[in-house]
């Protein structure tokens, strides 16, 4: 059965749409408050209306919502996550220091550890916003991947945080350790990214992919491999490591991408080099600049200060 719920509409959403109006009061995505509206769910003043439709100060809205056993998509099952870092909190965002192994969201045939499920069991009431296993997700990072990540809170940190990742406004900072010596030390990549075509888990550039650019700087050079600042002007999957496949500098401990596998022997990893280690944006409630830091986790300190020795 649903989970019908009636309120009087507030003078403050006089003459806003339905749906936005709905997504706020009943806290869920403008998406599934616009799908309501169109299956006959939300009542006005017993009328049922449509999503573009106003709202009146002091109607009676009812709205059926699905009990979460009735929702689609994977279930969300709090799972704490040793390691994760809780490196900012407020009424808006949660920001995120994940450790390697652990996924962004649930997802089919991953059985490990998640950042939502992580949320969950730490008691975080994140945004209903995006489909259920990814609540409050508005980018991620690769299992294998560590560093800084970004959840929404509220629905409309959520909407404003989607729109600064689609706009390109977010900094997102990384660290990699690569093989070789990228030249030029200082450049651009630009070259569009797709799903392999013999291999449904990697990506590669082809012409028919989507835009993706890539910028670099090398940070220091070493014998074997060579340590880069960059920043990423797109938020393609795989990104990182399928650009600088391409350019022949895989990320060091990357065998999907042709790392070579007794350099990261040499150098005790077992996953690609890569840190989120930077995170700045607008913050969606305040509107000022907010800026976050993770250092290198152990096992990627532990390489660098190898591969300094080689």
């Amino acid at each position: 059965m649903p989970d019908v719920r009636t309120v009087l509409v507030p003078d403050g959403l006089e003459g806003e749409r339905v749906d936005a109006g709905v997504a706020r009061l009943f806290g869920v995505s403008r998406t599934k408050a616009a799908d309501l509206a169109a299956d006959g769910h939300v009542v006005l003043d017993g009328r049922s209306v449509g999503k573009s439709e106003r709202l009146n100060a002091g109607a009676m809205l009812e709205v059926s919502l699905p009990r979460a056993d009735e929702s689609p998509g994977l279930a969300v099952i709090a799972q704490p996550v040793p390691g994760m870092t809780i490196v900012h909190d407020d009424d808006d965002i949660v920001v995120v220091d994940k450790p390697v192994g652990v996924a962004a969201h649930p997802s089919v045939g991953w059985v490990g550890p998640d950042v939502v499920s992580g949320l969950a069991a730490a008691g975080y009431r994140i945004s209903t916003s995006g489909a259920p296993e990814r609540q409050g997700i508005v980018s991620r990072l690769d299992v294998g991947t560590s560093g800084l990540m970004v959840v929404a809170k509220s629905e409309y940190a959520y909407s404003r945080l989607k729109q600064a990742f689609r706009s390109r406004t977010v900094d997102k900072k990384y660290h990699a350790l690569v093989q070789g010596l990228p030249d030029p030390v200082v450049g651009t990549v630009d070259a569009p990214i797709g799903r392999h075509p013999g291999h449904d888990y990697k990506f590669a550039v082809m012409k028919s992919g989507k835009p993706s650019v890539t910028h670099y700087e090398v940070i220091e050079a070493f014998r074997y491999a060579s340590l880069l600042d960059i920043h990423l002007e797109t938020g393609r999957t795989h990104q990182i490591r399928v650009h600088f496949a391409a350019l022949h500098h895989p990320c060091c401990g990357d065998p999907t991408y042709g790392a070579d596998p007794k350099l990261a022997a040499r150098l005790k990893l077992d996953r690609q080099w890569l840190h989120a280690v930077g995170l700045g944006f607008e913050h969606p409630g305040t509107g000022e600049y907010v800026h976050f830091e993770s250092p290198y986790p152990e096992d990627l300190q532990r390489a660098l200060d190898i591969i300094g020795t080689l």
